[in-house]
């Protein structure tokens, strides 16, 4: 085997993470809590995938997420519950419900504007860790 490069599939280890062992922290956003499913460790930090529990009245002492982009080369969302509404760049304002899905274009200008009670969503982005830049 000397010499072979090893492909990102052969650098990947298993992971699973159990919804009744699930621990929600504080992250990025103040008015949200976030579960990290272990993709990162098990992807070499190539993949991140977390649920985000949205706090609707810490939410709205914000207003907003205020303009910003994600220096990432994938971006991706499943709403599990709830709703949401996002101002995208070159796209205007779109509400999502449970079960809906979108792609966020890499780099692409947004701000959350509101969200339901119960908002709950599947973040999947690439790489792992990326800079988030803010136009306030």
């Amino acid at each position: 085997m000397t010499g072979k490069r090893l492909t990102n599939w052969e650098k990947q280890k298993f992971t699973f993470n159990r919804a009744n062992e699930a621990e929600f922290i504080k992250g990025l956003r103040g008015f949200a809590e976030y579960r990290d499913l272990g993709i990162s460790e098990a992807t070499g930090g190539q993949i991140h995938a977390q649920v985000i529990k949205i706090k609707k009245e810490e939410f709205e002492k914000h207003h907003t997420t205020g303009m910003h982009r994600h220096h990432c080369d994938f971006q991706m969302n499943y709403l599990l519950k709830g709703s949401v509404s996002f101002v995208f760049e070159g796209e205007g304002e779109i509400t999502f419900n449970a079960g809906d899905s979108w792609v966020q274009p890499a780099g692409i200008l947004h701000d959350e504007i509101s969200c339901s009670d119960d908002t709950e969503v599947l973040e999947i982005f690439s790489p792992a860790i990326h800079e988030t830049e803010r136009y306030d």
